[in-house]
């Protein structure tokens, strides 16, 4: 059984339902996005070290959170945190336009490179910081956050469209709970709980200050 088939047989033990996503978790090679010598590890199902202090994400934790997400196809997905570009791809396997921030000019370029030569072209990789979205490009049906924050960004909330979805992790700089929140109604807000997760700290004007993260 290839390294990939693997993974999916994993993912579903752990209670990854939705097809569409086994399928995105499949076929988007993840070992063209770890470093040469981590290669062998490409399938396991945990992080791996990317450089400046950053980590490519367990692939249980993407796939949990691009489930949570519930991509049918059509909609536009708004990501913060590139990273390795990784999570854009599974997402843009699954979504007709990704928008993905990186705050790491140099993560941001390797990404940018390494998705357009695997022909992610429906993916666009954008510099500055997460927590601030990219007004411009909204309103998003899908916001995923790829980095821990104390409570969900204004900024973020108000660039869901209506019927949206934002994922993320929340809670302390260390330890964070996955939620999804959804408008509801009169500009408020539902949140649903599914469990612990540890992610690096989301840094940015609506979010964690530097210097509280050293």
């Amino acid at each position: 059984m290839l390294a990939r088939d693997r993974l999916v047989v994993a993912l579903r033990a752990r209670g990854i339902a939705d097809e569409r996503v086994l399928s995105a978790m499949a076929t988007v090679p993840r070992h063209e996005f770890v470093p040469d010598t981590l290669e062998p590890h490409a399938y396991d199902d945990m992080p791996l070290a990317i450089g400046w202090g950053q980590t490519i994400s367990q692939p249980f934790v993407v796939a949990i959170m691009v489930e949570k997400l519930a991509l049918r196809g059509d909609e536009r997905v708004l990501e913060v945190g590139t990273g390795s570009g990784y999570a854009a791809a599974v997402c843009g396997s699954l979504a007709a336009r990704v928008d993905t921030i990186e705050r790491i000019d140099e993560l941001a370029d390797l990404a940018e490179a390494r998705l357009m030569r695997l022909g992610y072209d429906h993916v666009h990789v954008h510099r500055g910081d997460g927590s601030l979205g990219l007004p411009g490009f909204g309103p998003f049906d899908a916001i995923v956050v790829a980095a821990g924050a104390p409570d969900a960004p204004p900024s973020l909330l108000a660039q869901l469209a209506a019927g949206g979805r934002l994922v993320m992790p929340l809670g302390s700089v260390h330890d964070q709970h996955l939620v999804r929140i959804t408008p509801a109604e009169h500009g408020t807000y539902s949140q649903r709980d599914f469990g612990d997760v540890r992610f690096v700290p989301l840094i940015g004007a609506e979010a964690w200050p530097e210097r509280s993260v050293h």
